[in-house]
């Protein structure tokens, strides 16, 4: 994989320094193992949901974490009965522990999760502030702001 030096983006853009950020942590979070495998999907204008394949973890081992604009998956595995001796033909289920990070964009909050069937499902919901929604802006008729004008001349 080719990888691209962008510090000179922190020398030249002021006040990009997260979005560079952000370009430096997906570069290198594509590098990393893809496991547990996952998907994000839109279920509505300002609605998301992950999937993440966490087949064999119980709920008191996964960790959901919100913090500012990152949401960080984990999973650690409950240390195995040593009495218990399995003998193992093909071992294919990965069982490790995962940390799973997802950049979530300005104003995105978790709304929920569930574990169902071995998939563990995170509910997303943009959330803008009434100052950030679009709004309609009445238009005034011109002749008002000139007898106001006139009005308030008159007077001083």
């Amino acid at each position: 994989m080719r990888t691209y030096d962008i510090s000179p983006l922190f020398r030249t853009a002021v006040g990009f320094d997260r979005l560079a950020r952000q370009i430096e942590t997906a570069a290198r979070t594509s590098q990393e193992n893809g496991w547990p495998p996952y998907n994000i999907e839109t279920t509505g204008e300002d609605a998301y949901r992950i999937e993440l394949a966490v087949a064999g973890f119980a709920p008191e081992e996964l960790e959901i974490e919100a913090k500012e604009n990152l949401l960080t998956v984990t999973g650690k595995k409950a240390p195995q009965d040593e009495t218990v001796q399995r003998t193992f033909l093909h071992r294919g289920l990965a069982e490790r522990d995962f940390e799973r990070r997802f950049q979530l964009a300005d104003y995105v909050v978790v709304k929920g999760a569930a574990l169902n069937h071995g998939l563990l499902t995170i509910e997303l919901q943009r959330e803008l502030p009434e100052s950030l929604k679009p709004r309609r802006i009445e238009i005034a008729d011109g002749s008002t702001l000139i007898e106001s004008k006139v009005e308030s001349n008159k007077a001083a």
